[in-house]
């Protein structure tokens, strides 16, 4: 059984893993015990896929219902950006501590204490009354820091489980359910408001859903993954036992400290200028997700497409479209990043980042091209956005993989968690309050109408489409030292 078992590898292993789609199909259709390491490689995949949407339907439902949310508390636009702000700060500075606990303890465990935390939280925050605001601020922070486990040590169990020609496939897989999540968000926010008549319904379903990823996790996912590489199938051919190979490793993790693994990822140049370069698609994407929907609704206004919300349930009609162009350009965009960086890796080691790059360029242009026609064109509008945010989902498996294999495998976790805060911290945590505090400002300077309104919105976002062109930036850095990081990690 063990022979076959890595005969099977061997030949998952040596096939050509193009698309996501292939990958899922190969699963499918292979024909193998249960417990064969094809089998439960596959599971344990779907699982950690499951949650990660999960995940991300939870982080945006807020945006989805963001119009009943304003009206119901009675805020600006600085303090309904804060909501989204404090959520994404205590996610980002737990992400640090859930490195370290995912490098050193039981990642299964932590896992499955996360699913649990944010789920609680989340469905106690849909009984929260309009005269307690500050409880439910402090409620979305709270599941930020749930959320902050799953993100954080979810990608390093793929990691061991695949190497790096499936792991680029496999980790797109892992990140398409970013967008995909993100929009089934909006869309479940829009809709269950709109079916009950009452917003806070939104805040129930999702931790349903968690019930159920937690069972399949602790059900699924074994306790204890361990690498998977051709050194460690070369060991067990000739009869050497895994865990031996895995016990020194461990060993050098507990004798380095924090402190170090994070000297010694800030000298890795291509790991400093990639975060950068996420920050700033982190900054766009936390600004979009936040405020299109609202922007959108102004701009309609104006255009006197769209009444007043003067009803108890605000038109969610935007949601429901933004939600649907973040779920088919998230696809399509994880996709083809993933495959353009496994054509053209093949023929320039340098492809990855500069594939990063360019589609951050593109990115912006689009971004602020649909700024620029949203008081005249609606359609041109989603169109232009519905392209930004394609070229900026190109990113999210490729930029991901780039620091799979320019830090080594003990200090991955680390520099995850690392990530996390960095892009956070100078990303999102910060862009949807900036535009909002912005907005706010250039409203009080003129007199009060949906004009005023809209080209305050209009004016701050414009911000974005240039932090859009520094993460291009940031990438062309990049390429400048990745080669030699990569033999750097690899000896």
């Amino acid at each position: 059984h063990e022979d076959t078992g890595l005969q099977l590898q061997a030949l998952l292993e040596g096939q050509n893993y193009g698309a996501a789609a292939g990958d899922g199909a190969q699963c499918a259709a292979v024909s193998v015990p249960r417990n064969s390491p094809a089998m439960r490689d596959c599971l344990v995949v779907a699982v950690l896929c499951f949650g990660n949407l999960i995940n991300f339907m939870d982080w945006f439902i807020v945006p989805g219902i963001l119009l009943d949310i304003q009206k119901y508390f009675g805020l600006s636009d600085g303090k309904t950006g804060l909501l989204q702000t404090v959520f994404t700060l205590c996610y980002m500075l737990a992400a640090p501590i859930f490195g370290y606990l995912g490098d050193r303890y039981n990642r299964k465990i932590i896992l499955a204490a996360g699913i649990l935390f944010w789920s609680g939280v989340t469905l106690s925050s849909s009984f929260i009354t309009e005269s307690y605001y500050r409880i439910f601020v402090l409620s979305r922070g709270l599941v930020g820091i749930g959320t902050a486990s799953y993100s954080t040590i979810a990608p390093t169990i793929i990691a061991d489980l695949f190497e790096e020609g499936k792991r680029t496939t496999v980790l797109s897989i892992f990140y398409i359910f970013i967008p995909v999540g993100s929009g089934c968000g909006y869309m479940l926010a829009a809709g269950m408001a709109k079916s009950t008549g009452d917003w806070h319904w939104a805040f129930r379903v999702t931790p349903c859903m968690g019930g159920l990823a937690l069972v399949l996790l602790l059900l699924l996912v074994p306790h204890r993954i361990q690498r998977r590489t051709a050194r460690h199938r070369a060991l067990s051919i000739s009869g050497t036992r895994r865990g031996a190979e895995e016990t020194p490793g461990v060993q050098r993790t507990a004798k380095t400290t924090w402190c170090q693994d994070v000297v010694s990822l800030a000298k890795n140049c291509s790991f400093v200028w990639s975060s950068l370069g996420l920050t700033a698609m982190a900054f766009v994407t936390g600004a979009l997700g936040m405020w299109v929907p609202l922007f959108l609704y102004r701009a309609q206004l104006v255009q006197g497409i769209v009444p007043p919300c003067l009803q108890e349930s605000c038109n969610s009609s935007n949601s429901l479209i933004f939600g649907g162009i973040t779920i088919g350009t998230g696809i399509f965009g994880v996709i083809a990043g993933a495959e353009a960086a496994r054509r053209l890796r093949k023929i320039y080691d340098k492809a990855d980042p500069l594939i990063c790059a360019t589609s951050m360029f593109i990115s912006a242009l689009c971004l602020y091209t649909a700024l620029m026609v949203a008081q005249t064109n609606i359609l041109s509008t989603f169109i232009f956005i519905a392209f930004g945010e394609l070229f900026l989902s190109v990113n999210w498996a490729v930029v991901t993989d780039i620091l799979m294999y320019v830090v080594t495998p003990r200090r991955q976790s680390t520099a995850i968690a690392l990530q996390i805060l960095l892009s956070h911290l100078l990303g999102d945590a910060g862009s949807p309050y900036l535009i909002g505090a912005i907005s706010n400002t250039l409203q009080a300077r003129g007199t009060p109408s949906f004009q005023s309104s809209f080209r305050s919105m209009q004016s701050s976002f414009a911000i974005c489409a240039f932090v859009g062109a520094f993460g291009g930036a940031f990438f062309l850095l990049t390429s400048l030292y990745i080669e030699g990081d990569r033999r750097e990690a690899e000896r």
